[in-house]
């Protein structure tokens, strides 16, 4: 149990976490990393050379020290590291392994000076706390899911049924479970676990599932990442029947029931999740505007279907931005506009009530800033957007 003390040694450290917390974190996997292999699937290694998921872990564990009074004020910080961890099964056992490794990196890095034992013991207390949190969530989910029609629990085969070439950086793989029994029902925005050995060593990814639920299948549309090890992997090794493991589905970015019209803005391989969510909306009376941005035609993924979609539901509207083209592009093939979307593209194509609007938008992260300062400009309440990242949860100002 926290005491009272322990909390405000914890609040006192927030300076320190503020000016050093990457230092801190990138120190901590390190140690995490170096010294315990079982974790090292759970994490992945480019995010660790970019730094994105030092950042993000310091940026999360600086919103709880700050809220470590009111909890419900970490608001969905919660549930998005609930849900990760989720779709890449963590385990209670592997909390502890955090936990040392954390206070370890606390000490050597802030020095026994600062970091006293009351130091330490205060911030062992609070970590015992958040992982507590953390850890009956996640047994609630994993329960849920173990024990809903067609679920599972851990790890499931499932055969690569079709692999399809969506663009020049993107495949699309149909999986099927290898025991043919039903599986599980999932939300349009959500994201599955996927385990793979690649040169004898177990890596773990999250990939948004890019088609509506069927009840027989899933698919998952993965760009190829330069060195990329999972996504290089798929593209080269893993053909039409393969046999690949699932966790089951995850995720709390997903279409919620509204009758606004719907707005989905995705840039590059964003474009997945949206794509689920758009079979779901279209079943409804409901007006959709689809706006798609990609660097060129090539890398343009799933135009053909979304042009399909939009010839047969007179209730979407699709645009389509490009950061350039071609002299040979073919006339058909050009895009809405051309350059970076902005807020005067965005005031063209948003339906004309903006304020009275649901709008959901993906891609990488520079792209969502905009997006997002955007839709702030014309008028759209921040509680009616609504965004998800790929990588190691982090925030939009």
């Amino acid at each position: 149990m926290l005491t009272a003390q322990q909390k405000s040694i914890v609040t006192a450290t927030v300076p320190l976490l503020e000016t050093g917390g990457e230092a801190l974190t990138t120190h901590f996997y390190r140690i995490m990393l170096d010294e315990h292999p079982e974790v090292r699937p759970l994490f992945n290694q480019a995010h660790q050379a970019s730094g994105e998921q030092p950042r993000a872990l310091a940026n999360g564990v600086l919103m709880y020290a700050k809220n470590i009074d009111r909890l419900e004020a970490l608001g969905e910080l919660a549930g998005q590291i609930v849900n990760k961890h989720v779709a890449l099964q963590v385990q209670p056992e592997h909390y502890p392994i955090v936990g040392a490794c954390l206070l370890r990196a606390i000490r050597e890095v802030l020095g026994a000076e600062i970091a006293t034992d009351e130091v330490i013991a205060a911030w062992g207390a609070a970590y015992g706390q958040l992982a507590d949190i953390l850890i009956g969530a996640e047994k609630q989910a994993y329960d849920e899911r173990a024990e809903a029609p067609g679920g599972w629990r851990g790890a499931r085969p499932f055969v690569v049924v079709k692999k399809e070439v969506e663009s020049e950086e993107i495949h699309s793989f149909y999986l099927a479970p290898a025991d043919g029994q039903p599986i599980l029902d999932f939300k349009p925005g959500q994201y599955i676990g996927l385990r793979l050995v690649v040169d004898g060593n177990e890596i773990r990814r999250n990939y948004s599932l890019s088609a509506a639920p069927n009840g027989k299948t899933y698919r998952i549309s993965v760009k190829r990442e330069t060195g990329g090890l999972a996504s290089g992997h798929l593209h080269d090794q893993v053909g039409e029947g393969s046999t690949v493991e699932l966790f089951p589905p995850a995720g709390a970015f997903t279409l919620e029931p509204s009758d606004r019209p719907l707005v989905l803005i995705s840039g590059g391989v964003g474009i997945t999740p949206t794509l689920a969510m758009l079979e779901a909306a279209l079943k409804t009376t409901r007006a959709v505007h689809f706006i798609h941005c990609a660097r060129t035609r090539g890398v343009h993924a799933f135009r053909h279907v979304i042009d399909a979609l939009a010839h047969k539901h007179p209730q979407l509207e699709r645009f389509y931005c490009y950061d350039e083209v071609h002299d040979t592009q073919a006339a058909a093939d050009a895009p809405d506009a051309v350059g970076r979307l902005d807020v005067q593209k965005l005031a063209q194509w948003l339906p004309a009530t903006t304020r009275d609007i649901d709008a959901y938008f993906l891609g990488p992260k520079p792209f969502m800033q905009q997006v997002k300062t955007a839709l702030r400009t014309l008028g759209v309440p921040d509680r009616q957007t609504r965004y998800e990242f790929f990588g190691p949860a982090s925030a939009l100002e």
